[in-house]
C-alpha cells in the first residue's frame, strides 16, 4: 500500500477537495466533535508543526507509546485509532464558526505545505519523538484522513 505524504501534490489536492466537500451539516460517524470542532482541531494539530503551538512534556511511558505507534503506522500503514486521547491544548469542545474554521484550516494547510518545501518543520514531537520531514508529512496526512473519514469524506 502506498504511504501518502501530505506534501505530495496529488495527496495535498485530495485532502483539500475532501475538506471542500464538508458542510456545516456534515455528520460524524464516531467521536464527540462536530464538523466545525474537527476542522479547528485539525488546524491546531497542524500548528504544532509550524511552531505556533507548543505541547507540554509528557511522561516517558506515553512518549514510548507514541514512538511505538508512529513505527506501527509506518510498518503497517494503518490509520489512527478511533477516540484516541489527545493533548489538552488540541481539544476543541467549544462552539466555533464553520466557515471561519474551514478557512483557517485551509490557510494553515498551505503554511504547512510551504514549511515542508522549505524544510522548516520541527525535529521532534512530544508524543512521537524524533521527527523527519517525511514523518510530519506522513503523520499529518494520516491525521487529516482519519478526521475526514470521521465525517464521511
Amino acid at each position: 500500500m502506498v504511504k501518502k505524504l501530505l506534501i505530495h501534490p496529488i495527496y495535498y489536492k485530495e485532502i483539500i477537495e475532501r475538506i471542500s466537500r464538508l458542510s456545516v451539516d456534515s455528520q460524524r460517524k464516531w467521536g464527540k466533535m462536530d464538523v466545525c470542532q474537527m476542522l479547528t482541531h485539525c488546524d491546531l494539530v497542524l500548528q504544532v508543526a509550524l511552531y505556533k503551538i507548543e505541547l507540554p512534556p509528557i511522561n516517558l511511558l506515553f512518549e514510548t507509546i507514541g514512538i511505538v505507534t508512529k513505527l506501527e503506522m509506518y510498518v503497517f500503514n494503518n490509520g489512527i485509532p478511533r477516540n484516541m486521547p489527545t493533548f489538552q491544548k488540541l481539544i476543541v469542545n467549544f462552539e466555533c464558526d464553520f466557515d471561519e474554521s474551514k478557512t483557517n484550516l485551509l490557510k494553515t494547510l498551505e503554511e504547512f505545505r510551504v514549511a515542508c518545501e522549505n524544510r522548516k518543520l520541527p525535529g521532534s514531537h512530544r508524543l512521537f519523538g524524533n521527527m523527519t520531514e517525511k514523518d510530519w508529512e506522513f503523520l499529518e496526512y494520516k491525521h487529516l484522513d482519519h478526521h475526514l473519514k470521521q465525517f464521511n469524506v
